[in-house]
């Protein structure tokens, strides 16, 4: 392994739903959804050193974060260990800033950049396409942190598609500190099976853009919203307050219990930040979206990388 690689520090984003639309219940039992995910500057950090043990050793001080195989990040490692025959350890730190289990996608943010980080420790060179299919493997909505920005996602939301980067620049992230059942979330929904083959059912790249349109900025939607809201009635709050604090849109991201809101300016989410500051059981996080490009240049030398090696 090349010096230059012995050691690597990449960030690991976390990510909003700007829409979430359940279609109905698969005949395999998932959802078909369509969805359209951004990502934002909430991060943590993941710093990947090369071992000769033969180890996947995981670091993280926040209480609650498993270090062994119910970790992705440990799992990402065992199954490019397995896939390429891997002989080398390594030793990742993880630092959290993104709340667990809040629908903000930091587990699976983390599993696909320790996909990448070891694929550039560990001289891994996959084929085209290879890396795709392991991040679908680890979960469904891992394949897009491979790329971040705005894109859609359909199927049971591992189908990527890039669409026109979207840009907000003033973004407030509430989460309260409630835990919300996503399979409770969605048995309330009680979808409609769908009667058709999985093949049929699954929208095509164009279909998903043609989705999007214009309007997504103002016909926001979330269709576990109700449900989430009967679960946890904190969740619903979240909402009004930021509404009622002056954000122009606010939406609950994928399943709870994050609610996020869109603010015209910089002195709207500053006097929105200083009253839901106020509650002693919400983490508040100022943010601001994530284009593409972005996302690929900061993630330095992997972001040429992951262009190189992304394709179906």
């Amino acid at each position: 392994m090349s010096a230059e690689h012995s050691s690597l520090t990449l960030p690991s984003f976390a990510k909003i739903n700007l829409r979430l639309e359940v279609k109905g219940r698969r005949p395999d039992g998932y959802h078909e959804l369509f969805a359209v995910f951004q990502t934002i500057d909430i991060r943590d950090t993941l710093c990947f050193e090369e071992t000769s043990d033969n180890s996947i050793e995981l670091i993280c001080e926040q209480e609650g974060i498993p270090g062994d195989d119910r970790n992705l990040v440990v799992k990402a490692g065992r199954e490019l260990k397995t896939v390429f025959g891997v002989n080398l350890g390594v030793r990742i730190k993880l630092r959290k800033r993104i709340p667990a289990g809040g629908g903000l996608g930091g587990g699976s943010s983390n599993a696909a950049v320790a996909l990448v980080g070891l694929c550039q420790i560990w001289d891994i060179n996959p084929q085209q396409g290879q890396l795709l299919a392991i991040a679908r493997r680890l979960g469904a909505d891992v394949p897009f942190f491979l790329t971040g920005g705005t894109a859609a996602a359909t199927g049971i939301v591992d189908k990527i598609a890039g669409l026109k980067d979207i840009d907000y620049s003033y973004v407030i992230v509430v989460t309260p500190a409630v835990q919300v059942s996503t399979a409770q979330a969605y048995s309330m929904l009680g979808a409609p099976a769908l009667t058709k083959d999985s093949t049929d059912i699954i929208l095509s790249v164009s279909d998903a853009e043609a989705q999007v349109g214009d309007s997504l900025s103002v016909e926001p939607r979330n269709d576990l919203e109700s449900v989430v809201f009967e679960i946890e009635p904190e969740v619903r709050r979240v909402k009004n307050e930021l509404i009622r604090t002056g954000a122009s849109m606010a939406l609950m991201s994928g399943s709870g219990s994050s609610v996020f809101g869109i603010f015209e300016n910089r002195e709207a989410q500053k006097f929105a930040l200083e009253r839901l500051n106020r509650e002693a059981n919400w983490l508040v996080f100022s943010c601001s979206t994530v284009s593409r490009k972005t996302y690929s240049e900061a993630m330095g030398s992997c972001g040429a990388f992951l262009q190189q090696n992304l394709s179906d």
